[in-house]
């Protein structure tokens, strides 16, 4: 097994879908199929935006593409996908977090321009390390996680090196930390705000009253991307994870028949 980086870009001719699958020609598949079973990373060309290295997911099996011939499908372990905190440059003030694309001179080879590529652990074990690095998330809605957060923030940052990595990917896929990362995305995206109510309420602690609620739930294997999550005040997240309420595609309320008070929800 290998780590990878996998080129994705939004306006792909490709039939990507980073949290489901991701579709390549045959050219690429041998270095895939080394990726198998292991972690990879998404880079968007810089041609294409700024996100650089953006999400991590781990590849589960490699299948032919019944659609188009001489293509593969690389699908993506279900509730593996995750958005990483801050985006990484392909190459910034640190340097190139991908070293392997350097050729002896120090200067970027034609690697680089590899839609699919394994890498190194010591260049996977950077770019993530750098893609989590922002340790002050946005203050968590209940107070009873203030202890572990001024834990956390207590104890000094120590290099990310190999032999720790399997506890940093344990940190990165247990549930309640991948939570605290989609909340916090979800709430910048939302400015904070209730995505039916408009309402944006910050208490005295300096927390945001919303929550961040899976379009697709977790259990169903709803990934934990922006596009899959939407800021929610507490009474709505409640209605809606219920299905008493939802929306439809073009964003219009739908209240359920089993609500008893159905025109005051509309009118909120």
């Amino acid at each position: 097994m290998a780590k990878g980086v996998f080129l994705h870009r939004a306006d792909s001719i490709y039939d990507d879908q980073p949290e489901r699958q991701y579709q390549f020609p045959d050219i690429y598949l041998g270095r895939a199929s080394q990726c198998i079973g292991d972690w990879i990373v998404y880079l968007e060309p810089s041609k294409a935006g700024k996100r650089g290295y953006h999400a991590m997911a781990r590849l589960e099996k490699i299948v032919p593409d019944p659609t188009k011939a001489k293509h593969y499908l690389a699908l993506i372990e279900p509730g593996s996908y995750l958005e990483f905190e801050s985006y990484v440059p392909f190459s910034g003030v640190e340097g190139y977090p991908e070293n392997s694309v350097l050729n002896e001179h120090g200067r970027v080879s034609g690697r680089a321009q590899a839609a699919v590529r394994t890498i190194p652990e010591a260049d996977f074990n950077r770019i993530i390390d750098r893609g989590f690095e922002d340790e002050a998330e946005i203050l968590p809605r209940l107070p009873e996680a203030e202890p572990f957060r001024h834990q956390w923030l207590q104890e000094e940052r120590t290099p990310y090196r190999f032999e720790v990595e399997r506890d940093r990917i344990s940190q990165l896929t247990n549930r309640p930390k991948r939570d605290r990362i989609f909340r916090a995305k979800v709430l910048a995206a939302y400015d904070s705000r209730c995505a039916l109510t408009g309402l944006k309420f910050i208490n005295g602690g300096g927390r945001a009253e919303v929550e961040a609620a899976h379009i697709v739930p977790v259990e169903s294997n709803g990934p934990d991307r922006v596009a899959n999550g939407l800021a929610l005040c507490g009474t709505v997240h409640w209605m809606f994870d219920r299905g008493l309420i939802s929306l439809t595609n073009d964003l219009d309320i739908l209240v359920s028949r089993q609500v008893n008070d159905a025109e005051r929800i509309t009118e909120c």
